[in-house]
């Protein structure tokens, strides 16, 4: 607890692991059916298995997860064995700002754990954190996370962690 007595909102944004290319790579498009299908790799499973037990050991029980239907993401989530959301905000090339509003963003009162894409996490990263361009490159299989308190009467987004699959 900060001395303001709040926590505030945390938000911790997950990008589903490595997957599978598109099968159509030059007609297919984020978002159409087997673009939604594709599964993890190998080594993608290998990156949501190591990202869900730190993500296991440090997110509070009543969390909530939330999980785009897309197959990759599913697969991502499902390694943390908790009770998860579909959520069709999530899918792929979805707006930052459904995405927030989804979270309920900065007034929730649990944490909520979000599984989806790029560029979307990384849209609402930067528009959390102010980043010039208003995009963040995130890694596949890695976590941010955010939290929301006041200072001082003020709005603040604090950046608590930054996860690789690939360090742990």
């Amino acid at each position: 607890m900060g001395k303001d007595g709040g926590r505030g909102m945390d938000l911790i944004l997950w990008r589903h692991a490595e997957a599978h290319e598109h099968p159509d790579l030059v007609a297919g498009q984020p978002g159409d059916e087997a673009d939604l299908r594709r599964k993890l790799t190998a080594k993608g499973e290998k990156q949501a298995a190591r990202m869900a037990v730190w993500l296991d050991r440090q997110l509070p029980e009543g969390a909530r997860v939330l999980c785009s239907p897309a197959t990759r993401c599913e697969q991502t989530a499902t390694a943390l064995g908790r009770k998860l959301r579909f959520r069709e905000e999530l899918l792929p090339e979805s707006d930052p700002q459904g995405l927030l509003e989804l979270v309920q963003w900065p007034n929730g009162r649990t944490p909520v754990l979000v599984v989806g894409h790029q560029p979307t996490l990384g849209q609402v990263v930067a528009r959390l954190l102010g980043l010039e361009g208003g995009h963040c490159a995130i890694r596949k299989g890695a976590l941010w996370w955010l939290r929301y308190r006041e200072r001082g009467g003020q709005g603040q987004t604090v950046l608590v962690t930054v996860q690789s699959p690939d360090l742990m």
